[in-house]
């Protein structure tokens, strides 16, 4: 059996391509804290394919939670300088949104506001009244 489930935060803003066949590929890197002794954390490569890459690509952003439920692959590249490197992907099936829609309204609000101008004071005699 060969399933891992993850909850985490994006360190980036998910990437969305496309194969050379129009079939969409999103990837994003998930932040996962361990508990145990000092606390640290793992990163791990997430890809998730079609429809749901779509929808992870629109909605999710650097900091968001979600949940990820896959299964974990394989895969070995040469690298520059001719050394042989293994990567362990996880390649997603289910990718749940936990950031709360509430928290993700009050951030954007925040955004706004600040990036508003401020407004300058206008002096009495300005006014015709």
């Amino acid at each position: 059996m060969n399933k891992v489930i993850l909850i985490g935060n994006l360190t980036r803003d998910p990437e969305l391509s496309e194969t050379p066949n129009g079939i969409a590929v999103c990837r994003f890197t998930l932040a996962v804290g361990r508990n145990y002794g000092d606390s640290e954390t793992d990163f791990f490569n997430v890809n998730i394919w079609r429809e749901k890459a779509e929808n992870c690509a629109k909605f999710l952003v650097k900091g968001k939670k979600v949940a990820v439920v896959g299964s974990l692959q394989n895969r070995s590249y040469e690298d520059k300088d001719g050394i042989k490197r293994t990567v362990t992907d996880v390649v997603a099936s289910e990718v749940e949104f936990l950031t709360p829609k509430q928290a993700q309204e009050d951030e954007e609000v925040r955004t706004v506001r600040m990036e508003r101008p401020a407004l300058e004071p206008a002096e009495d005699n300005q006014f015709p009244f």
